[in-house]
């Protein structure tokens, strides 16, 4: 069953590439609990099946990266890319997006994340195996406070302007 507004995020672990060593992240991929991350943070989450596909490098992922500092103005501490990539793969399209400080690229690697939200798809049929629907939520302390969910091979609500429109007023 996929998750909807009120839920919970489920617990899970992501992954992120960490180029710059800081205390308790080594260099390379580090797996984070998702429990952990969103504690007392207001997050902005969205999913896409995959890096350097064209539509997410090209719409999704731009304009999030374009809406970063008026999201920021609407108080969202974060904001998360979430793809069923590996963490090279999603460290790698960051860096070719120019997404440092701005989006963390968290990947999802067997889609066991994008299956405990419920918002897994098979594309194997493509080639593509498991992936992610396309979506973005509004997280509140880990309570999802607003979910916008694509039809497949869609992208008309999950962008960038349609979360600041919800976030207008909050």
């Amino acid at each position: 069953m996929a998750i909807t507004v009120g839920d919970r995020l489920p617990d899970g672990t992501l992954t992120e590439l960490i180029e710059t060593e800081t205390p308790g992240c080594t260099l390379g991929p580090n797996a984070f609990t998702v429990s952990e991350l969103v504690k007392g943070k207001r997050i902005v989450v969205f999913g896409l099946p995959g890096a350097f596909t064209p539509t997410c490098s090209a719409k999704h992922l731009p304009g999030y990266l374009a809406g970063f500092d008026m999201l920021k103005a609407k108080r969202v501490d974060e904001v998360w890319c979430v793809a069923v990539n590996d963490a090279f793969v999603m460290g790698a399209w960051g860096k070719e997006q120019k997404c440092a400080g701005k989006v963390r690229m968290m990947a999802d690697g067997s889609a066991t994340y994008a299956k405990a939200l419920g918002l897994e798809m098979d594309l194997t049929a493509r080639g593509m195996g498991i992936r992610s629907q396309r979506y973005s939520m509004l997280v509140e302390d880990g309570v999802v406070k607003t979910l916008n969910l694509e039809q497949p091979g869609k992208f008309e609500v999950s962008d960038a302007e349609t979360m600041l429109r919800q976030l207008t007023g909050c």
